[in-house]
């Protein structure tokens, strides 16, 4: 059955999501410990091109093109 597969790319894909944003936080984080402060328009540039690459993902998963996962279940 073919959703077993795409269940685990789109759980790898949610943890992938997680891992990222996670990163991109304590980044800001970190500069504003140093004191640097990032305009709020950087901050959501930033979360927009995040959010751009996660729905170009998720679409090229659905459509069966290429490979989101870093293995292949068979």
């Amino acid at each position: 059955m073919a959703l077993i597969p795409l269940a685990i790319q789109i759980l790898w894909l949610l943890i992938g999501i997680i891992v990222i944003l996670g990163v991109v936080w304590l980044a800001f984080l970190a500069l504003s410990q140093f004191g640097m402060v990032v305009p709020q328009n950087v901050k959501n540039a930033v979360y927009l091109i995040i959010l751009i690459l996660i729905i170009i993902a998720a679409l090229t998963m659905l459509a069966g093109g290429g490979s989101t996962s870093s293995f292949h279940l068979r």
